[in-house]
């Protein structure tokens, strides 16, 4: 695997233990209900966290979309942010992690009576799962940069189905990555309804001409904390930035480009279709990882 995901395999994985239903249970135990509303519709929610030098970074901005996205799919999640935050300290105490951790926080609508898209067949408890696993971006992939590929499946507007609400479906997601495989990229660079860039498959990106960074409007795009994050790095400590709608050709002709997501924070770009980028990483991109990479620490420090 080349993505952006994509990371170093680690031993200790193995014997990790999962927080299910209020129960820590080793990683081959952790089981679910055929008759489960994630297995059978992708109905939920879920949370990506990193957790760094001791601290899940940005964990209110995280959990802000979380409860956010449950109230969305009116999914009653049965735990407080207090309650939620204590079981993620708990998986990672009982896993005695203490960096470089990547957990999954997922809430489903519960077992259901019978497997249909009906939610008042659920049986009225969620399903909530937390997994922490040792991960860290694979170093090759972070210097050598992404191979994108743009693909024919659209980004779709909040009345068809919310890009931003991070649901368990990612279908349409998958088939995007599916056909950016067949030509050989890494990932899949996907359009909005108009044929305006808006996203990758797993990954918000942005590009560069000129010193001026440029990424989507939002609209159709991953609600994405990272991004959030390198967008406010923008506004406080330059380069400029601009959001807007961008033809696919315009992210050919960049100077450089990236993609930000939890994992791997900021990943840059070398290839976009046949158009091989001037840098990678480029100037803008490794000043702007340098400001995050500081901005995670001041959090992890409690710093304002």
């Amino acid at each position: 695997m080349a993505g952006s995901q994509d990371f170093a395999a680690d031993p200790r994985n193995e014997t990790a233990l999962v927080w299910l239903n209020g129960e820590l249970v080793p990683r081959a135990e952790a089981k679910v209900s055929l008759f489960d509303a994630g297995f059978g519709m992708g109905d939920g929610v879920w949370e990506g966290l990193r957790l760094h030098k001791g601290r899940l970074l940005f964990l209110d901005a995280h959990l802000d979309r979380l409860f956010a996205g449950a109230k969305a799919i009116a999914l009653e999640i049965g735990m407080s942010r207090a309650e939620l935050a204590a079981a993620l300290a708990d998986t990672l105490a009982a896993n005695a992690m203490t960096d470089g951790v990547h957990l999954r926080l997922m809430i489903t609508r519960g077992v259901k009576s019978t497997i249909n898209q009906d939610p008042r067949n659920a049986l009225g408890r969620p399903t909530i799962a937390i997994t922490a696993e040792h991960k860290n971006p694979n170093p090759v992939v972070a210097e050598r940069g992404l191979k994108l590929a743009t693909v024919s499946v659209r980004c779709t507007p909040a009345s068809m189905f919310d890009m931003r609400l991070n649901s368990h479906s990612r279908l349409n997601l998958i088939t995007a990555l599916l056909e950016a495989i067949e030509t050989g990229a890494d990932e899949a660079l996907m359009l909005d309804p108009d044929g305006r860039v808006s996203s990758c498959n797993a990954t918000n990106f942005f590009f560069v001409r000129g010193g001026e960074v440029l990424t989507s409007s939002g609209d159709y795009c991953f609600n994405g904390v990272t991004r959030r994050q390198v967008i406010e790095l923008c506004h406080r400590q330059s380069p400029s930035i601009r959001l807007g709608a961008f033809d696919p050709a315009e992210a050919r002709a960049a100077d450089e480009a990236f993609v930000t997501g939890t994992l791997g924070g900021l990943t840059p770009v070398r290839q976009i279709d046949d158009a091989v980028l001037p840098s990678c990483p480029g100037p803008v991109t490794q000043r702007l990882r340098a400001l995050y990479e500081a901005l995670k620490d001041a959090d992890a420090g409690g710093a304002p």
